[in-house]
């Protein structure tokens, strides 16, 4: 790895650390069993700090693989790279900051509809656990916007699209697709145990809801992340979750 691809993945761990920090603003549900053996050892505090240690392997991981691969596949961080010297060729900053928000807004009306469309047919235990769960505004942007793109896009989507393309000795834009959709459909099944935290059977509707809800944005800012770089994803999942609180509060 050069010195300037090194500086690109510190870079990057110190942007998805904001995220992984910003968890610590908001209380994460811990299965009573498990919490009550943490108890009798750990301070609340250090179970906070305990919770940080997944997250921040799974963004050790992702920015190593994006970072020996994404060149491989022609994908890009623009303005860190052009920052740090890695390309030195022009830089549209403007054509990133307008896409990224069209891609945000595009997303968070999106997934606004999905929620309105879904919303009657959800078990009053699902929405309950969704109102008593409230992700912080830090964990919305820093977590949500940068850190989520590092794992699900430099890392895991720049790897899916480097495997397909090891296998079929090309990069057509099929392979950047399907890539697209295993993150954005890897992404909304880990979703899942939110449904089995809160009931025993969940419904064929409830499941579609998580899967759709979380993996449309991951199709928007999937795409960006191809055609745009990752800052513009970056962009896209902020503005995203800004659309998705304004629909919120006109709901109330």
């Amino acid at each position: 790895m050069t010195s300037k691809k090194l500086l690109l993945a510190i870079i990057l761990i110190a942007i998805g650390l904001l995220g992984v920090f910003s968890i610590l603003t908001m209380e994460l549900p811990i299965p009573a069993e498990a919490e009550a053996i943490l108890k009798a050892r750990f301070t609340d505090f250090q179970i906070q700090l305990l919770l940080l240690i997944n997250p921040t392997l799974m963004l050790l991981i992702a920015v190593a693989v994006g970072t020996a691969l994404f060149q491989k596949v022609n994908l890009g961080v623009p303005i860190i790279e052009r920052f740090i010297g890695i390309k030195n060729d022009s830089l549209k900053l403007s054509d990133i900051l307008k896409y990224g928000l069209l891609g945000g807004l595009l997303s968070g009306i999106l997934l606004s509809l999905v929620g309105l469309i879904f919303n009657p047919i959800l078990p009053a235990e699902f929405l309950e656990l969704g109102e008593s769960f409230q992700p912080s505004l830090a964990a919305r942007f820093l977590y949500g916007g940068l850190t989520e793109e590092i794992l699900m896009r430099f890392g895991l989507m720049t790897f899916i699209v480097w495997l397909l393309s090891l296998m079929s000795k090309n990069k057509t834009p099929l392979l950047y697709w399907i890539g697209i959709l295993i993150s954005a459909i890897i992404f909304g099944i880990g979703h899942f145990p939110i449904a089995f935290q809160s009931l025993e059977s969940p419904s064929v509707a409830l499941l579609s809801y998580i899967l759709i809800g979380n993996s449309i944005g991951g199709i928007v800012f999937g795409w960006l992340y191809w055609k745009k770089g990752l800052e513009a994803a970056f962009i896209a999942h902020i503005i995203t979750h800004v659309v998705m609180l304004m629909a919120e509060s006109i709901n109330t």
